[in-house]
């Protein structure tokens, strides 16, 4: 591979990451999360979109789009517009499991939500916990990190359950069966073994961590990029490592196949 350098930075934050890069016209617009650079930063993290000529970068005139906890963009052109997916910490008084969910909005144009925030996938297992009552002083569940994609009728979003430190991380997806392509309007069902947590990809016998991920299709096969740890890695520092494993779809039953 070549090294092509930094193709983004914005002032006041670090720790950039999850990127997204859509192509619209003759522009390239990537999403991206980042965090705060001042203390505290709790809740500080912040999506962002810049613009650039060429997927490479550099990309440029960065802004927020929202002023509230967001992450883990993925921009998805329809025939009915720009919507944006991505993951949003609620927590309200009374609310069953509060934590991160995944969520969807319209973007008027590339940089420009229309603030219509639909939550669309909401915690329901305890398998996506990412903090206990003994952790954190209550429960917090973590839902994250969506993607979208559509074959033979079926809409599917992918995401990311539970803490990547956790043994519970995983991939899971929700489904529906429409050619309905305004976003905000399809109820997708999270998928489940007869109501009870069913992952798509979760920790096995040589690597855990497995979660956080995007897709592509390569002649018919679909693949799913996605991070994980060997369970022999050192347990000191990050291990996580890029993965690929066949994704197969069929009839809004989604089963992935280890390489």
């Amino acid at each position: 591979y070549k090294y092509e350098g930094i193709v983004c930075t914005v002032d006041g934050f670090i720790d950039c990451w999850a990127p997204c890069v859509i192509k619209i016209d003759k522009k390239y617009y990537m999403y991206f999360s980042v965090e705060r650079e001042e203390k505290p930063r709790t809740y500080a993290q912040r999506l962002f979109v810049a613009e650039s000529d060429s997927p490479l970068g550099p990309f440029v005139n960065p802004k927020q789009l929202y002023d509230y906890f967001s992450i883990d963009a993925h921009v998805v052109k329809t025939e009915a517009g720009l919507f944006l997916w991505y993951a949003v910490d609620i927590d309200e008084p009374g609310m069953d499991k509060v934590g991160t969910r995944v969520c969807l909005d319209r973007l008027i144009d590339p940089y420009t939500p229309a603030n219509e925030m639909k939550q669309v996938i909401l915690p329901s297992f305890p398998e996506e916990r990412s903090k206990t009552k003994e952790e954190n002083g209550y429960e917090w569940y973590t839902l994250e990190g969506p993607f979208w994609f559509e074959q033979d009728g079926w809409q599917y979003v992918m995401f990311s359950g539970a803490c990547f430190e956790n043994d519970s991380y995983h991939l899971n997806y929700a489904a529906a069966k429409t050619d309905e392509q305004d976003l905000m309007k399809v109820d997708y069902v999270k998928h489940s073994l007869n109501g009870k947590f069913d992952p798509l990809l979760i920790k096995n016998d040589t690597e855990e961590g497995t979660g956080h991920h995007s897709l592509i299709k390569i002649n018919g096969q679909y693949y799913v990029i996605y991070h994980g740890r060997d369970l022999d890695a050192p347990k000191s520092g990050e291990q996580r490592t890029a993965r690929i494993a066949k994704l197969h779809v069929n009839d809004g039953v989604l089963t992935i196949e280890r390489m």
